[in-house]
This record gives C-alpha cells, sequence and structure tokens, in this order.
C-alpha cells in the first residue's frame, strides 16, 4: 500500500488516504517472494548434499562445489527479497505429498535434494529476469554445474561401493530368484548381476527393475549383463561386459560417466586391455570349470595370481567358487570373488553369504 495525502481547510487537518499498490508493485512483490522461496529452497538443499558429501563421502571436492553454489546463492539473496517473505501468508506451507515423509536409502534422499534444487534453479533463472539483468544467466550457469555435481556424487558412491564390495553375485534363472537375492543381500551382499541368457526381454525388464528396486532397498549396487540398452531401461548401475560385446568405449558414450561398466576376462592380454580401455573392474576366469561358462577351458588359479600381482582396478575371481574352495582362491590371492550356483542354489543363501564374506573379510584390506 502506499499513502497520499491533503490538506482539509474545513477541519484544518491533513487527510491521509491508503491507496493500493500499482499493479506493477503487486507484481514486483510476488516475483520478490518467489525468488526468496527458490533461494531458500535451493539452498536448503544444497546443504544436505553437502552434508553427505562431507561426512558420508569425506570427498573435499564435492564438498567444495557444494559450498561454492551455496555461497553464489546467498549472494544473490539479498535484503529486499528477504523483506517480501510472508510465511504466515504462503498457502503452500500446509502442502506435503506421502513421497516426502520418508526416503527409502541415501539415493533417493539425494535423489530428491538435487531435484528439489534443480527445479529451484530453473525458477530462479526464469523469474530472476524480471529482477536483475545478470540473474537469469547466471542461474542457467549454476543449474548446469548442479547437473555435473549430481553426475560426480552419484558416480563416486557407486565406485566406492564397487571398491568397498568384496561379494559379487551374479544371478542364474531360478524361479526363486527373488527371494534368493533378498536373502543374500540379508547376509550382507553389496553387489549383484542379472545374467539371463534365455529369457525374452518383457521379462528380462520385470525382472531386472524388481531386482534393482531390491538392490537399491539394502543398498547394494545392480549391475546388467551384457546389455547396455537393459541397464538403462531399468536404471541400473552399470553393466557386464563380455569379450564378444560391445566395446567398452562405446558402452560409456551410451551410459555415460556415473556408471559401471565391467568385462570379463580369461588371460593377461584380456586383462590388460579391458583396464587401459576403462573398465571399472574386471571379472578373472573360470578359475575352475563351470557349467556357466561351459565353452571355456580353467584359467586356473595362475591367473588369480597374476591378477592379484598386476590389476590396477578391482577384480574378481570367478568360475565355480564356492564355500569348499574359496579359501584355496583367497590364497592365490583374490580379496574379491564372484559366485553363482554358491549362493542360487543354496538351501540357506544367507547364511552362504554370511560365510563367504566371513572369509574374504579376513584378507587384508587394500591401501
Amino acid at each position: 500500500m502506499k499513502e497520499a495525502g491533503f490538506y482539509d481547510e474545513s477541519t484544518n487537518k491533513v487527510v491521509v488516504m491508503v491507496e493500493p499498490y500499482s499493479q506493477k508493485a503487486q507484481i514486483q512483490q510476488v516475483v520478490y517472494r518467489i525468488l526468496d522461496a527458490n533461494l531458500d529452497r535451493a539452498r536448503e538443499g544444497l546443504r544436505i548434499i553437502e552434508e553427505w558429501c562431507r561426512f558420508g563421502l569425506n570427498n573435499a571436492q564435492l564438498v567444495g562445489e557444494c559450498k561454492y553454489l551455496r555461497q553464489e546463492l546467498a549472494h544473490w539473496h539479498t535484503a529486499e527479497l528477504r523483506a517480501a517473505r510472508d510465511t504466515p501468508g504462503d498457502p503452500g506451507t500446509e502442502l506435503s505429498h506421502p513421497q516426502e515423509e520418508q526416503r527409502s536409502n541415501i539415493k533417493s534422499l539425494l535423489q530428491a535434494n538435487f531435484c528439489r534444487v534443480q527445479e529451484a534453479l530453473r525458477v530462479l533463472e526464469e523469474y530472476g529476469k524480471l529482477y536483475h539483468p545478470n540473474m537469469g544467466r547466471a542461474f542457467k550457469q549454476m543449474r548446469y554445474r548442479v547437473y555435473t555435481l549430481e553426475s560426480s556424487l552419484m558416480g563416486y558412491q557407486r565406485h566406492q561401493l564397487l571398491w568397498r564390495s568384496h561379494l559379487y553375485l551374479v544371478t542364474s534363472p531360478s524361479e526363486t530368484l527373488l527371494t534368493t537375492v533378498e536373502a543374500a543381500l540379508k547376509g550382507g551382499l553389496t553387489l549383484v548381476q542379472y545374467r539371463d541368457k534365455m529369457a525374452d526381454d518383457t521379462l528380462r525388464i520385470e525382472q531386472a527393475t524388481k531386482l534393482k528396486q531390491l538392490c537399491h532397498a539394502y543398498g547394494a549396487l545392480f549391475i546388467v549383463n551384457d546389455r547396455v540398452d537393459l541397464a538403462l531401461a531399468v536404471d541400473a548401475d552399470g553393466v557386464h561386459l563380455g569379450q564378444q560385446d560391445l566395446p567398452i568405449a562405446a558402452a560409456r558414450q551410451i551410459l555415460g560417466p556415473q556408471r559401471l561398466i565391467g568385462r570379463s576376462t580369461t588371460n593377461s592380454e584380456e586383462m590388460q586391455k579391458a583396464i587401459a580401455e576403462g573398465a571399472d573392474y574386471i571379472g578373472v576366469g573360470p578359475v575352475y570349470e563351470t557349467p556357466t561358462k561351459a565353452d571355456k577351458p580353467a584359467a586356473g588359479l595362475e591367473y588369480v595370481s597374476y591378477a592379484a600381482e598386476t590389476s590396477s582396478i578391482p577384480w574378481f575371481a570367478i568360475g565355480g567358487i564356492d564355500a569348499n574352495n574359496i579359501n584355496d582362491v583367497i590364497d592365490a590371492g583374490a580379496k574379491r570373488v564372484a559366485v553363482v550356483r554358491a549362493i542360487i542354489q543354496a538351501e540357506q543363501p544367507t547364511l552362504v553369504t554370511q560365510y563367504l564374506l566371513s572369509q574374504l573379510n579376513r584378507v587384508k584390506p587394500e591401501p
């Protein structure tokens, strides 16, 4: 509101008249409130993300980027915008949604807050053009930096969990697939690959989606065998490629830098090539003869020892490994193993998983 007045000679008094704001002034106040609310929203969301980068990941680079973005937001959060705030008169404070009231895991919490920040920045970009000539451009660039931060953080989390994972379950077709995998997850499993060479794509999509949801609910990584398109379709954490599958460079171009790519190797030449091409991890085997790789002769424990001395990336000994021979594989230098039948065909998958992990956890951790 604004005031205007005149002198009333009949009463010898000044009469003050209160006039409503002009339409332009009213719109300006609304814009100020929108900018203030979304600056608050973006800063709060970034702080939630920053706390995980600091205490969950101990990553100074990611913490630094979050802090920089928050400081940039604070620069634009002027006293003029704050003064327009009207929390009691804001109808949005009473609105909520059931999905906002709980988070199933840290990934869903982070993704929700990245969405919150990105949406707020988009609002700031558009409405900011009405406030300051440089504001729209500044928030457009900031939004792109947040996209990059999201990719970096999610990729870093996946790599961290990969390095911490010592047991890798590769599935095979089973009528009790979901219950068996969940039982293994309850036993401490943190890495699962969905592998089914015979099913049609409709069933693969269905099973992969359910397995991914199950893995993420337990904080485990979910990888798809061979199929880059299927990995994308179900938003898997990565793909595992055989020697005859898509080249790693092509898979990386499709999947982007944040997802994991593994490669099967059977000898030193294949190992060195996979590392040079940018694989995130490799399979080393088959250590023993196995019906899963009936066409491949056993690579033996010698290859395991070679990998232990040579590989610069995480690697998993695979092929015929079970509770009876795992210690022989560990003695040959393995710190990580992948299994199929040992868990999929087990009567008590949770106990088998716990036993295998207990043996692997006795190995001296990597520096």
